[in-house]
C-alpha cells in the first residue's frame, strides 16, 4: 500500500467509536481535510440518552436505557436504524451514526447520519413487552425525530412491526398519520416495495461489479455468508438465483457448509422452522470462525462488528470480502487483506442498499406516490454501481484500498456541505 496513512486505529480497535474516529483521521490526512472541518466531523452533533420504563407481562416495571445519536445533518435530515440488543452501548451507537453519515454521502442521497439503540434482549421479551418498550422509547426520542429532522429504520433485532409501532406512536402524538417519520414499514402503511431485500440486493450489485473488475465468472462462484438474518438470508437467496454457489452459511448458533453448494431454499425453510441454520441436513456443521476461513470466492460478513481481525485475516481465502454488516473488519485486518490482494467492499458501500431504498421509501411517503418494485430495483442498481466506480476511482487516485476510496468520496462530500453552510451563528 503506497500511502502514509497512520494505522493508530490498531491500538483502539477494541473500541468501535475510536475505530470510527481513527478511520476518519486516516482519510482526513489522505485528502488534506481542513483541520476545523475535521474536528467538527469527529464528534456527533447530538446525543440523546433516555430512560425507558416498561410495564412487563408480570405487571412489574423494568427500566431500560436507550440512545438516539445524530452525527451530522449538513446534507439533510438524519437517517439511521434502531437496534435492540443486550450489548448496545453509546460508543457503538456513535460509531454507527458516523458510518451512516458516510454511507448516505457515498450513495449521494440527501441525508445525514444517525443511529439509535436500546439495551434489551428482544428474544426474551413477549410481543406486548416489545410494543410497550418501542412506544415508550419513541415517545422519549420524539423531540428529535420526524420526516424533516431524523428518520429511523430497522436494524439488529428490529422489524417492520416495530417500525409500525414507531410510526403509530409518533402519529398519535401529532393527531394525524405521518408515514415519513420512519422507513422499513409494512407496505400497508406506506412501506416501499423491495425494502426487505434492499441491503442484500445492493450488496449483490456491488459484488457483481467487483467480479467483473477482477474478471471472475459469476456462474458457480463460491460464496460464504456469515450471519443469516435479513441481510445474509436474502443475500444468499438472491446470489444463488443469480448463479452464485452458496457453499457456507451461519448464524449466532453456528454454521453449515457444503463445497458442492447448499440448497438455499431448503436452508431458509430450516432456519424458519428451527430458528437456526445448524442441524440442516444438506451440509456439514462448521463454526463461525471456520466459515470466515473457508475456501470461497466471496465472503459476505453479514453479522456484527469486528469479526475479521489481525489474527484471522491471513487465513481468509476469499478473493472478495463484501461487508453486508457494519464494521466487520478491523483496521489492522484491512491492511493485511489489502496487501494480500483481497478486495474488501467496505460496509458504507456494500450495505448501502438498505438506506438507499429507505430514501426511496421516504420520498414516496412525502409525495404520496408509490413506485413499482422493478423501478425501485433499477434505481438501486444505478446508485450502487455508480458508488462502486466512484469509490474505485478514488482508491486508484490515492493508491489505497476501497475503504479509504469510499471514505475519500463520502468525507469530501460532507466536508463540502459543512463548509458551504458555515457555522451558525
Amino acid at each position: 500500500m503506497t500511502t502514509t496513512l497512520d494505522r493508530s486505529a490498531v491500538q483502539s480497535s477494541n473500541n468501535v467509536w475510536q475505530m470510527a474516529q481513527s478511520q476518519l483521521d486516516d482519510v482526513a490526512r489522505l485528502i488534506g481535510l481542513n483541520a476545523d472541518v475535521h474536528a467538527y466531523l469527529r464528534e456527533p452533533k447530538r446525543v440523546l440518552e433516555v430512560s425507558i420504563p416498561v410495564r412487563m407481562d408480570t405487571g412489574a416495571f423494568q427500566m431500560f436505557r436507550g440512545w438516539r445519536v445524530q452525527h451530522n445533518m449538513s446534507r439533510g435530515p438524519a437517517k439511521g436504524g434502531i437496534r435492540f440488543h443486550p450489548d448496545v452501548s453509546l460508543d457503538e451507537i456513535k460509531a454507527l451514526a458516523m458510518w451512516m453519515t458516510w454511507k448516505c454521502a457515498l450513495a449521494n442521497i440527501p441525508f445525514g447520519g444517525a443511529k439509535g439503540g436500546v439495551i434489551c434482549n428482544p428474544k426474551a421479551m413477549s410481543m406486548q413487552e416489545l410494543e410497550h418498550l418501542t412506544r415508550r422509547f419513541t415517545s422519549e426520542i420524539s423531540i428529535i425525530i420526524g420526516p424533516e429532522k431524523d428518520i429511523p429504520a430497522p436494524d439488529v433485532y428490529t422489524t417492520p412491526q416495530i417500525m409500525a409501532w414507531i410510526m403509530d406512536t409518533f402519529s398519535m402524538q401529532h393527531g394525524y398519520s405521518i408515514p415519513g417519520v420512519v422507513t422499513g414499514k409494512p407496505i400497508s402503511i406506506g412501506g416501499s416495495l423491495g425494502r426487505d431485500k434492499a441491503t442484500a440486493r445492493g450488496c449483490m450489485f456491488v459484488v457483481d461489479e467487483a467480479m467483473r473488475v477482477l474478471d471472475l465468472p459469476i456462474e458457480g462462484a463460491r460464496v460464504a455468508v456469515q450471519g443469516f438474518g435479513n441481510a445474509g438470508l436474502h443475500a444468499a437467496a438472491l446470489m444463488s438465483a443469480a448463479g452464485y454457489r452458496i457453499v457456507a452459511a451461519s448464524d449466532s448458533q453456528g454454521g453449515v457448509a457444503n463445497p458442492n453448494g447448499l440448497d438455499v431454499r431448503g436452508l431458509i425453510s430450516h432456519k424458519t422452522e428451527t430458528g437456526s441454520v445448524t442441524g440442516f441436513s444438506g451440509g456439514e456443521r462448521i463454526s463461525n470462525k471456520e466459515l470466515l476461513e473457508c475456501d470461497c470466492d466471496v465472503l459476505v460478513p453479514a453479522a456484527l462488528e469486528k469479526v475479521i481481525t489481525a489474527e484471522n485475516a491471513a487465513r481468509i481465502k476469499a478473493k472478495i470480502v463484501a461487508e453486508a454488516a457494519n464494521g466487520p473488519t478491523l483496521p489492522e485486518a484491512d491492511r493485511i487483506l489489502f496487501d494480500r490482494g483481497i478486495m474488501v467492499l467496505p460496509d458504507i458501500l456494500a450495505n448501502a442498499g438498505g438506506v438507499t431504498v429507505s430514501y426511496f421509501e421516504w420520498v414516496q411517503d412525502l409525495q404520496e406516490n408509490f413506485w413499482e418494485e422493478s423501478e425501485i430495483n433499477e434505481r438501486l442498481k444505478k446508485k450502487m454501481v455508480r458508488s462502486f466506480h466512484e469509490t474505485r476511482a478514488e482508491a486508484e487516485r490515492y493508491k489505497v484500498d476501497l475503504r479509504h476510496g469510499a471514505y475519500a468520496v463520502a468525507v469530501g462530500r460532507v466536508a463540502e456541505a459543512t463548509s458551504v453552510r458555515g457555522l451558525y451563528p
